[in-house]
């Protein structure tokens, strides 16, 4: 998918959008997502100056978009919103710069519409900078669009 089919399927719109592209996805198990790290960024003028790092919140929001997209897409439930309840396990183990290209990951752990477990992992260069485990619900409120 690219960043039309995304905006398309997620509400976000710059600077919250923080996907760029999808890969792979198997609907309702897995998909793969990028987000490319630009000094351009608005967090980084103050995260931090001097020394860029992107927080570590937005990257666990990547997954959590990224994993939106699976969620909607396996549910075809586009015009609704995903939201998230919960974040269990985080860890960061890299710093993430500009110029660097984040490959999120996220699987399905458990599903129970409209409620369903996620496991996300986000690389950089083969290496894991970031993993969490998300909750999330398929908002069961009016149509979005």
């Amino acid at each position: 998918m690219d960043i039309q089919e995304i905006s398309a399927i997620l509400p976000h719109r710059y600077p919250f959008l923080l996907v760029d592209r999808i890969l792979e996805i198997d609907p309702g198990k897995k998909i793969v997502g990028l987000k490319n790290v630009s000094v351009n960024e608005p967090f980084f003028q103050g995260h931090f100056p001097g020394r860029p790092i992107m927080p570590g919140v937005l990257i666990i929001e990547s997954m959590a978009q990224v994993g939106g997209v699976l969620y909607k897409h396996a549910k075809g439930s586009e015009d609704k919103l995903v939201i998230l309840l919960g974040i269990d396990k985080a860890k960061f183990r890299r710093p993430v710069c500009p110029g660097d290209q984040l490959r999120i990951e996220v699987s399905v752990l458990q599903e129970r519409p409209p409620f369903c477990r996620l496991k996300g992992a986000a690389y950089v260069d083969g290496k894991l900078v970031a993993e969490a485990e998300m909750k999330a619900m398929l908002d069961p409120g009016e149509s979005r669009k």
